[in-house]
């Protein structure tokens, strides 16, 4: 059975089957957008408007999942082209990179 994913530049979406274990709690909005990256060299964010998407992480995790609650909501960028998203739980995966000395993000 394929994963259902999403790819926006350096934003991967991977459709997950539950949530893991832990307190959740939900990450503010910034100026009315889900922010799932922000861009260091230009300021671009790969963003969801809709109030019905949800970003959480649980405490002590790196990993972050966006929620899509009963429709689709729309992923935006400046530079890409919108992606429309199913409803469900989302792993949010960042691009890294890696040269023989160290591994970083991707700068989009």
């Amino acid at each position: 059975m394929k994963q259902l994913q999403y790819r926006q530049g350096d934003v991967l979406l991977v459709k997950v089957g539950g949530r893991p274990r832990g307190t959740w709690r939900e990450v503010a909005r910034t100026e009315g957008r889900v922010i799932l990256a922000l861009g260091e060299a230009t300021g671009h964010a790969h963003a969801v408007l809709e109030p019905h998407a949800v970003l959480k992480q649980a405490a002590g995790v790196v990993d972050r999942y966006l929620e899509v609650l009963n429709k689709p909501a729309t992923l935006v960028h400046e530079e890409h082209d919108s992606i429309k998203i199913e409803p469900g739980l989302y792993r949010v995966v960042r691009q890294r990179e890696y040269d023989e000395v160290q591994e970083r993000q991707v700068l989009d």
